[in-house]
């Protein structure tokens, strides 16, 4: 399972989350077509362009709690003091990748950064 954890500035539009998104998949050479799902902090729950993004890409958008976004915080790979502000995690999509992957979930590599929104890719274990 391939999750796409999304974080980024306020207002961004569905256009950069997707184009983030697929630079994240190119980067680590993965397909599209093998992402299961999008996942962001629950604080950006109410962002217009991520839940425009999830549609567009008709993928479920897993929002994640600040207490799972902590738990896996120790095996994010970068670190940003705006993401620290804001979600208390050094970085939002690691984290949220990360935390909705579940148990056992590891990282592609470092997020990718797209304008105003970074995207990291996580692997997970199927239930």
């Amino acid at each position: 399972m391939i999750v796409a954890g999304i974080g980024s500035r306020k207002g961004v539009s569905a256009v950069e989350v997707i184009a983030a998104v697929e630079h994240a998949l190119a980067e680590h050479a993965l397909s599209r077509d093998g992402l299961a799902m999008l996942a962001t902090a629950s604080l950006k729950g109410n962002e217009p362009g991520i839940i425009a993004a999830s549609g567009m890409m008709n993928l479920p958008l897993v929002l994640v709690d600040t207490t799972a976004l902590e738990d896996v915080s120790a095996a994010t790979l970068t670190t940003s003091s705006a993401s620290i502000a804001a979600a208390n995690s050094p970085s939002v999509s690691e984290a949220a990748a990360l935390a909705a992957a579940g148990q056992g979930a590891r990282l592609a590599g470092p997020r990718v950064i797209v304008g105003s929104v970074t995207c990291a890719i996580a692997f997970g274990v199927e239930p």
